[in-house]
């Protein structure tokens, strides 16, 4: 990153809360990106690790990390988050192949899809996020010289206000077909975002759009303080997730959408893990057994 440093990089909006687990997922992202048998790739992702001071310690690659594999955290957790970029990325391209021409990424935190995939060239992709958070996004892809593939369209509003006006306003189309992600999400919202968010993608998206997001089952969060997983990622970065999350009820956002007409299939991670024959697999005490991820089309 020519002409600059962590020490000089602006970072509002990753430099604590759920802004650092963006980080944390580029993170992985990029150990992801460096392994023999890489499940996806993303070359900007030890970037943004980089260039911000919270993390400029944190392993980039697998071999970087202490106990390597063995890491729940970087070994484990990290695997986690690459299986889950390859699959919501699997059916991102799908979708576009059925014909989707927008893309929503909810949350979009450090994602790159708009320059790390092979989309069509008449694609367009919406990012919503917090306005600091796109912010030092672009100022380390603009250091990097890097260009988006596809029209990138970066929408800056908080996903709990209302932000459908923020989103057709910088020019999404609601009579055109779309494809929504909503990657590692709902379960930082309030439950009443959660279903004001289902319920805008619901009347933004026509037939032939679809939706992925990732969903967390277990009714007592809790529970599972003391996992591995968690342990690991509070202990050696600092960085909380059971504080994160929200508390209150969750929604079914899965059955609102099938009682409004879409069809919906959820499944674990583990379910992957078996496909793709890398990933993580189940262990006792398990902060991701409670984990979906749901994929919804709307006929």
């Amino acid at each position: 990153m020519a002409g600059m440093t962590p020490e000089h990089m602006d970072v509002e909006g990753v430099a604590g809360g759920v802004g650092l687990t963006a980080l944390l997922v580029a993170a992985a992202r990029a150990i992801e990106t460096h392994r023999r048998d890489s499940l996806a790739r993303d070359v900007y992702a030890e970037h943004f690790v980089r260039a911000a001071p919270a993390c400029a310690n944190w392993p980039v690659r697998i071999e970087q990390a202490r106990d390597g594999d063995a890491s729940p955290l970087w070994g484990r957790f990290a695997r986690y988050f690459g299986l889950r970029t390859r699959v919501f990325d699997d059916f991102l391209l799908r979708s576009v192949g059925a014909g989707a021409r927008q893309v929503v990424l909810l949350g979009a935190g450090l994602d790159t899809r708009a320059f790390r995939l092979d989309l069509p060239s008449d694609c367009v992709v919406f990012e919503i996020d917090r306005a600091g958070v796109l912010a030092f996004k672009q100022r380390v892809l603009t250091a990097l010289s890097a260009a988006p593939k596809v029209k990138r369209v970066p929408v800056p509003v908080d996903l709990r206000e209302g932000w459908a006006g923020a989103l057709t306003a910088a020019g999404f189309d609601p009579a055109a077909r779309s494809v929504w992600l909503a990657e590692g999400l709902l379960f930082y919202l309030p439950g009443p975002a959660e279903s004001y968010l289902i319920g805008t993608v619901d009347g933004l998206a026509v037939a032939g759009s679809a939706l992925a997001f990732e969903a967390k089952l277990e009714k007592d969060l809790e529970a599972y303080r003391g996992s591995a997983i968690y342990t690991a990622t509070r202990e050696e970065i600092g960085i909380d997730l059971l504080d994160l999350f929200d508390k209150g009820p969750r929604p079914d956002s899965a059955g609102v959408l099938v009682a409004r007409g879409w069809s919906a299939s959820m499944h674990t991670p583990f379910d992957f893990t078996r496909r793709h024959r890398r990933g993580p697999l189940p262990e006792p005490n398990d902060a991701l057994e409670g984990n979906r991820w749901v994929f919804a089309r709307k006929p």
